[in-house]
């Protein structure tokens, strides 16, 4: 039996632009992202803590130790820059290897630093 279950999370990154512009995604700081173990294209799904919108949409780099936190095209009208927002992934895996496995969980300090 497959089941599904948290991959890896940062939690309570703050979000420092908005793109309503930009074809869609979520750009992140290509520190969080290795931190995390997420890769680019990956699909995460981002929840605001401040409005309590849930999306999902799909990861792109971002530049290294910028702190970047962006959300793309038209989720930029659901996530504003300020807003603390947490980015999961999930991961399918067999049941028994679920219950060995153990999330990560990147915790930002200011500007999305590690």
């Amino acid at each position: 039996m497959q089941i599904e279950i948290l991959k890896c999370k940062i939690h309570r990154a703050v979000v420092t632009e908005a793109n309503l512009q930009y074809v869609g995604s979520i750009t992140i700081d290509e520190d969080l992202m290795d931190a995390a173990g997420l890769i680019e294209y990956e699909k995460v799904q981002v929840v605001n803590v401040n409005n309590g919108e849930r999306l999902e949409t799909y990861v792109i780099k971002g530049k290294r130790g910028s702190g970047v936190i962006c959300m793309n095209g038209p989720a930029a009208r659901l996530v504003a820059p300020g807003d603390i927002v947490i980015i999961i992934s999930y991961a399918t895996m067999d049941f028994e290897e679920a219950k060995k496995y153990t999330p990560i969980a990147v915790f930002p300090k200011e500007g999305n630093k590690l």
